[in-house]
């Protein structure tokens, strides 16, 4: 009976090692001796060899285990999921795996009460991050929860994972919970300072990488958190200077993702991406204005990052005709009247919606006073050297000349009198290991 015993914990062990190795041949033979092998788990932990595949990254063996009926969702001692430890290790073929197998994204862990997406955000990897709010848009999730409801999800201590992907500085993971609806004044509950919002918990990571999407997508420097502080007040007490620069309410305020935009019923990810681009340009350009001559001086941009002033190559009906600097890259669909990518994000700003209604009003064609409904990057056409001209510059700097403006022709130049704002512009141009982790790396930084 012993001999027994002794035989079954050297297979459960060797299986283990196995699992974690990526060692097919011996994993294979193992479970072919003893099918039940696949079901057991560690003694301590209670990982079982499905968790160890995951967070090691060992599709093969993973995928097999699948196949085998295990059931995706099998938790450890703390109640993880392979998914959450897949997430955390940033092992985006065997997330991809889970979810395809059914694994449930809304299962919480016992140590913060954290899901999938906590992990992810929390430790940086963005791939991961996308896979699972795609699934959460696509699945039941959405219909029985709330997608936007799932983005803001909180952990145990009451923080969403925009708060934790801003506190570790994980700037791409901050731009896709925020695109993706995530509330960027949202308050923790015990988390950090109780009260704090990501803009504070960026302040206190002195991440000019998080702050500056934050901004841009409308988070207060003014908000206190339960003690009283604004963010501008925590970046000073870690000393983040130049975060502190950026913060101080004095200070010009930033650009802000306009509000219109988000009622325009089809904005394609080409004029997104364009637009966007756009409006970290200009708050580049504010940031070196306020941080000029003091310790925290931005660095010069590399030539590659600057716009090129050269622009012989672009007819003048190629232009702009509002701010005649820059390239038109953004036409509106229906009536076919282009500008720039700049003077695009002016006039959104500048038809600001009215707080007193629920409803936002769209903007109008600057030209022709029609309804805004859809926003389109302008289509290229094929030139006669037959190169490939589909892809458009987003600096708006080199632009093909085989498509003309109808602006000057059709427009009126009275329409631009009140389209100030277009001056603010300027010329703008893990964690992977590969183990399971020790006991400590559970552990959340405590000191927030």
């Amino acid at each position: 009976m012993g001999q027994g015993l002794s035989c079954r914990g050297s297979h459960e062990h060797g299986l283990f090692r196995a699992v974690q190795h990526g060692d097919l041949e011996t994993f294979a033979t193992l479970l072919d001796t003893c099918p039940s092998l696949m079901h057991r788990t560690t003694v301590y932990d209670r990982h079982s060899p499905l968790h160890i595949a995951a967070a090691n990254g060992q599709i093969q063996i993973l995928t097999r285990l699948l196949n085998g009926s295990v059931n995706p969702d099998v938790l450890n001692r703390q109640k993880q999921t392979p998914l959450m430890l897949a997430a955390m290790h940033g092992k985006i073929a065997c997330v991809e795996k889970l979810l395809e197998a059914g694994a449930n994204v809304l299962m919480f862990d016992s140590v913060y009460g954290r899901t999938s997406l906590h992990y992810a955000a929390y430790y940086g990897h963005s791939s991961c991050l996308k896979a699972i709010l795609s699934t959460a848009q696509s699945s039941s999730v959405a219909a029985s929860w709330g997608f936007a409801r799932f983005v803001n999800i909180r952990d145990g201590k009451g923080a969403t994972p925009l708060h934790l992907a801003a506190r570790q500085r994980r700037p791409e993971c901050v731009h896709i919970l925020l695109d993706s609806g995530a509330l960027v004044c949202a308050p923790t509950g015990r988390y950090g300072c109780p009260g704090s919002t990501a803009l504070h918990l960026a302040a206190r990571g002195g991440s000019l990488d998080c702050i500056r999407p934050l901004l841009a997508w409308g988070a207060d420097r003014l908000q206190r958190d339960t003690s009283g502080r604004i963010p501008y007040i925590v970046a000073l007490k870690h000393k983040h200077g130049a975060c502190a620069a950026l913060l101080n309410p004095t200070s010009a305020e930033p650009l802000v993702w306009p509000l219109p935009l988000k009622v325009i019923s089809e904005l394609n990810p080409e004029a997104k991406a364009l637009l966007e681009r756009a409006l970290i340009d200009a708050n580049k350009e504010r940031e070196k204005n306020i941080l000029k001559g003091t310790a925290y001086s931005l660095p010069s941009p590399l030539h590659s990052d600057m716009v090129d002033d050269n622009i012989s190559e672009v007819s003048e009906t190629e232009l702009c005709c509002i701010c005649f600097e820059q390239v038109c890259t953004i036409e509106v669909q229906d009536c076919g009247h282009q500008m720039c990518a700049q003077c695009t994000l002016a006039l959104c700003c500048h038809n600001k919606p009215n707080p007193a209604t629920a409803c936002l009003t769209p903007p109008l064609c600057p030209f022709c006073r029609s309804t805004i409904a859809r926003l389109m990057v302008i289509k290229m056409e094929e030139s006669h050297d037959d190169i490939d001209q589909d892809v458009v510059d987003i600096n708006g700097s080199k632009i093909s000349k085989s498509y003309k403006s109808r602006n000057l022709n059709e427009g009126d130049s009275s329409s631009f009198k009140g389209l100030t704002t277009v001056s603010s512009f300027g010329k703008m141009g893990g964690r992977s290991s590969g183990r399971i982790a020790s006991e400590n790396e559970w552990v959340d930084n405590k000191q927030q």
